[in-house]
C-alpha cells in the first residue's frame, strides 16, 4: 500500500521519535511505500490564517496554501499517525494539520450542507501509535480525545470503510524500560503485518 506515516514530535531523542522510526521501516521491510511526513522536520505551519479561514469553503482554492499536503493525502491508502497525547488531545503541531488539511473538498464535501459526504474514500487503513504520560483509565475518564479522533473521526471521513487500529502506551511517566521494549515491539508487529 501507500501509506502516508505523519510524526508529530520536536525532539529527536523522545519515545516517539524511536516509534516514528520502528513505523517507517517495518512498514518498508514489509513491502509498502511510505511517505514519511515530519511536520517538525517539513517546518509545517499549524495556524491557520485568516484568509485561510475566509476561504475554507472555496473548493478548490481552500487547498492552495497546503497542497502538497493534500496531494499527498490523496495519493494515500493508509494513514498511521504517530504522536504524544498532550493535555489529553493532540498536539497542537497535529491538530493544525487536521484543521488546516482535512478540509471540504479533501476530507469532505460540503456542497449540500444537509448532507455532507465523505471524501477520503482512498483510504482503506488507519493507524495510530500514540503516547500518553497519564494511566488508561484517566484517559478513559476524560474521554480519550485522540482515540476517538483516530478511531471515529478519521472513520467517518472514510466513510466508515477504513479499518482502524490504535496502539497506546499509557502511563509514560511510570513507564520501564521493559514497558517500552514490548510497545516498540507491539508497534513493529503491528506494521510489518499492516494490510
Amino acid at each position: 500500500m501507500r501509506v502516508l506515516v505523519v510524526f508529530s514530535h520536536p525532539v529527536e531523542s523522545s519515545f516517539n521519535a524511536a516509534l516514528h522510526q520502528i513505523v517507517v521501516s517495518q512498514l518498508r521491510a514489509a513491502g509498502h511505500e511510505v511517505d514519511d511526513c515530519d511536520l517538525y522536520a517539513e517546518g509545517f505551519s499549524p495556524v491557520m490564517s485568516r484568509e485561510e479561514r475566509l476561504g475554507y469553503h472555496e473548493v478548490p482554492h481552500n487547498q492552495l496554501p497546503v497542497k502538497s499536503y493534500v496531494e499527498r493525502l490523496q495519493r494515500a491508502e493508509a494513514l498511521v499517525f504517530c504522536f504524544p497525547t498532550w493535555c489529553f488531545g493532540l498536539p497542537a503541531m497535529l491538530k493544525g494539520f487536521f484543521d488546516r488539511v482535512l478540509m471540504p473538498g479533501v476530507a469532505f464535501d460540503i456542497s449540500t450542507p444537509e448532507n455532507v459526504k465523505p471524501a477520503l474514500t482512498n483510504i482503506k487503513r488507519i493507524v495510530g501509535v500514540v503516547t500518553y504520560g497519564r494511566p488508561r483509565y484517566v484517559a478513559w475518564y476524560m474521554g480519550d480525545p485522540p482515540r476517538k479522533t483516530i478511531t471515529r473521526y478519521l472513520r467517518l471521513l472514510t466513510g466508515g470503510s477504513a479499518r482502524a487500529d490504535y496502539y497506546a502506551h499509557y502511563h509514560m511517566n511510570m513507564a520501564t524500560p521493559a514497558s517500552l521494549d514490548a510497545f516498540k515491539q507491539r508497534v513493529a508487529h503491528a506494521m510489518a503485518t499492516l494490510s
